[in-house]
């Protein structure tokens, strides 16, 4: 019976990942092969109109030698490129920052040495900042790139935090490791430079910090290990439930199942030398959109080559920094989070006996996924939330708070160094992360609207609506599809453990120093590039070429007919590539669920399936800080009460607007009685009264007159509450209705009036 279950959930798995691909590839193709078709004929019907033979041939010369100074323009681009990549390397590989920074603390002099570095960026002229506003670090991924794409342009994330006025840390590391570095010794590094940054700034709240990509699974890892480090944390783009996905879609997660899993970074390390080669992971990045990374870029190049120079060297000096990391580093992560999936599971162990509990996290955090991102799809960035939480109700029991943003169009990098994301999305939340600590414990989605006023200028008005567990369930249909994955970790472990036992010996002895670094230089990667360094004498005669080709530009016409033949032609191959890519990915997808979605391969990875156990509503309503508030619900007083009331406002409503969520935080952070309470017991507060509302709402509004005993308390905090939601006008009837009850269970009169100023601020 099992196996015609497990049969039939392949055949359904399989059928639903056919008819996706095929109905995408057929809606797709088709779409492009029609515009082609349109581009042919307009192309037709621009030869035609050529005159006379003569005019063809006067085209086609005016063609050839435009054709051929910009292939020399783009030689010697390559050739910049390829003297950029030496130069860089040469160097170390410095971050690719464009801000200047200072180095503040060297991994490499801690107890537990490592190859990261704390930096402060240098605010550029006319840039201020203040110490005593929250800082933000940004930690980078360190995933074969180096270090700088949250910065390496103005319009990024160093840049919107800098134009807020907050000191901007950054952490860095070098293209080696240090020997013997283990990834809990980046852990252990990390956490340490967020304590000489919370050192630094006696004055201000706890750090804001940002993981990018990689950046962000380390970002939750340095949280859940060190949970006294409680700044907000914003994870952007970061796989942690790496076994999600969409059926029919996502194909870089079936990877392991198809080409190996632990054992082939075991490999290449060995071929290195004990290290591990970033370009292997670019070059996987490069083959998951070929026609872009191996094609397009190029032809772009060659078409705009009179301008293009200097985004594409800024771009490329990055995407061409290969950085190393070792055996041990690379196996941890590959094991552990991409293959293995334990960091969602509640197995992953940082350092023996250390193990990392998400749930241990007491820093908000923000989620930043895309559904354009094809590489950390919304599902792997979000579902490790249901499936660390029981349900909204246990965020709220913890005191957390999470709040998830998904894009729907902005591809994998675009959400680090797009100008747009950077203008818009990272500038909102930036603004948020000073109010998100007044927010009551909860799961929210943040959204932003944009709003052209008729003077053209767009603003956008941010909110925070109240999401359930089914919302994020609802991205990834019944998660059946995650079952062979389970067979593909028992896979890999055997597979490892065969590798290092009879083949990793002989590796060892066989690869030299020399054999280590030859395999680094040879790389694909690498050897691209500096074969068109001007030091290969058969690339140094094209500077000179490219000087006379500037001198002597002669463009073409833009309406020349065989610059539009150009066009098709790039385009008809881009189309090309695409299907194979497309076919490709469907075949690797079906191949994966045919290897390990069958019967054998079901019981073969049932010791694997196992999830995080999760509490039974019960066991929650049982918990040691749910009895706790619930036997202080009649104890405190006027800061107590307030909070209270601001709780069942904001539950009543489900949504939250950013300006009443600024009122609020500016009543709790700057006002007294709450100002002098200080983050942590604020916290604590806010996080007892979220209980009480949540599991005994009627007698939390009942039980109000015993924390406001004396008439002068009474009317200030109906003011203070009246004060947060705004205008009357602007009030729904739930919250209408819910301030009446506060009024005629406190014994106040009705109320008619709006409160526009702050009370406390007032008094």
């Amino acid at each position: 019976m099992a196996e015609l279950s497990a049969n039939a959930e392949t055949g359904k798995i399989q059928s639903a990942a056919l008819e996706r691909h095929s109905q995408r590839m057929l809606a797709e193709h088709s779409e492009r092969a029609r515009h082609q078709l349109e581009d042919l004929l307009a192309l037709v019907e621009k030869m035609g109109a050529v005159s006379a033979p003569a005019g063809m041939a006067g085209q086609w010369a005016e063609y050839l030698r435009d054709c051929s100074e910009r292939a020399i323009l783009a030689a010697d681009i390559l050739r910049k490129r390829a003297d950029i990549f030496l130069e860089h390397e040469a160097a170390g590989c410095p971050p690719v920052l464009v801000y200047d920074y200072e180095l503040v603390m060297d991994g490499a002099d801690l107890p537990h040495p490592s190859n990261y570095m704390l930096l402060k960026i240098t605010p550029p002229e006319g840039v201020e900042v203040h110490d005593w506003k929250r800082p933000y670090i940004i930690i980078d991924p360190r995933a074969g790139h180096g270090p700088g794409i949250g910065g390496f342009k103005s319009d990024s994330q160093v840049g919107v935090a800098l134009a807020g006025g907050h000191p901007v840390y950054f952490v860095a590391f070098r293209r080696e490791p240090a020997e013997g570095q283990y990834l809990s010794f980046v852990t252990r590094s990390e956490a340490a430079f967020v304590r000489e940054v919370m050192r630094r700034h006696p004055d201000a709240a706890k750090p804001i910090i940002t993981g990018n990509c990689q950046g962000g699974w380390a970002t939750l890892l340095l949280a859940a290990t060190n949970p006294d480090l409680t700044g907000p944390i914003v994870i952007n783009g970061a796989p942690v439930a790496t076994w999600s996905g969409k059926v029919g879609d996502n194909p870089m997660r079936y990877n392991a199942g198809v080409l190996g899993g632990t054992w082939v970074p075991m490999f290449l390390s060995d071929l290195g030398g004990g290290l591990f080669d970033g370009a292997h992971l670019v070059q996987n990045f490069e083959l998951l959109n070929p026609s872009r990374t191996l094609f397009r870029k190029y032809t772009d190049l060659f078409r705009d080559a009179d301008t293009a120079e200097p985004a594409f060297l800024e771009f490329e000096r990055w995407w061409g920094g290969f950085f190393l990391l070792n055996e041990t580093e690379i196996h941890w992560i590959v094991e552990q989070l991409f293959v293995g999936n334990r960091l969602v599971k509640n197995e992953a162990r940082i350092e023996p006996g250390r193990p990392v509990d998400l749930k241990a996290i007491r820093a908000p955090i923000i989620v930043f996924a895309s559904h354009g991102d094809n590489i950390t799809p919304p599902q792997q960035a979000l579902n490790w939330i249901v499936q660390t939480y029981a349900d909204e109700q246990e965020i709220r029991i913890r005191g957390q708070r999470i709040i998830y943003m998904v894009h729907e169009k902005v591809g994998h990098l675009g959400i680090f160094v797009s100008s747009k994301i950077a203008k818009r999305e990272h500038t909102e939340v930036a603004s948020t992360l000073k109010t998100i600590e007044a927010l009551a414990p909860g799961l929210y989605e943040m959204t932003i609207d944009d709003i052209v006023e008729e003077d053209g200028e767009t603003h956008f008005v941010v909110g925070f609506s109240e999401r359930q567990m089914a919302d994020i369930r609802s991205l990834s249909e019944d998660m059946q599809d995650e079952r062979p994955f389970a067979a593909v970790a028992r896979n890999s472990e055997v597979q490892a453990q065969l590798y290092d036992a009879l083949v990793r010996p002989f590796m060892k002895a066989a690869i030299t120093k020399s054999a280590a670094e030859a395999s680094r230089v040879l790389h694909p990667q690498r050897l691209s590039r500096a074969m068109m360094a001007s030091r290969n004498p058969l690339v140094a005669p094209i500077e000179a070429l490219a000087g006379h080709v500037v001198e002597n530009r002669a463009k073409a016409d833009p309406a020349n007919p065989f610059l539009a033949a150009e066009a098709f032609w790039v385009q008809g191959v881009e189309q090309a590539i695409d299907m194979w890519r497309d076919a490709r990915d469907m075949m690797t997808e079906m191949s994966f669920y045919a290897l390990w979605s069958n019967p054998w391969g079901r019981n073969f990875g049932s010791t694997h399936e196992t999830r995080r156990t999760l509490k039974n509503p019960q066991e929650l309503r049982n918990l040691p800080e749910v009895t706790q508030a619930l036997f202080n619900m009649r104890r405190g007083g006027f800061a107590e009460a307030v909070i209270r009331m601001l709780i069942l406002l904001a539950e009543n409503r489900g949504a939250v607007r950013r300006d009443r969520l600024e009122r609020a935080s500016r009543l709790l952070t700057k006002d007294e009685p709450f100002k002098s309470l200080g983050a942590e017991r604020r916290a604590m507060i806010i996080q007892e009264q979220t209980l009480i509302v949540t599991y005994e709402p009627e007698e939390a509004i009942a039980s109000l007159p015993d924390l406001l005993t004396t008439q002068p308390e009474r009317e200030t905090a109906l003011l203070v509450v009246r004060f947060v939601p705004g205008a009357i006008s602007e009030m729904s009837p739930q919250t209408l209705h819910l301030l009446e009850r506060f009024h005629k269970v406190l014994g106040q009169p009705e109320f008619t009036s709006d409160v526009t100023e702050d009370p406390l601020a007032i008094a």
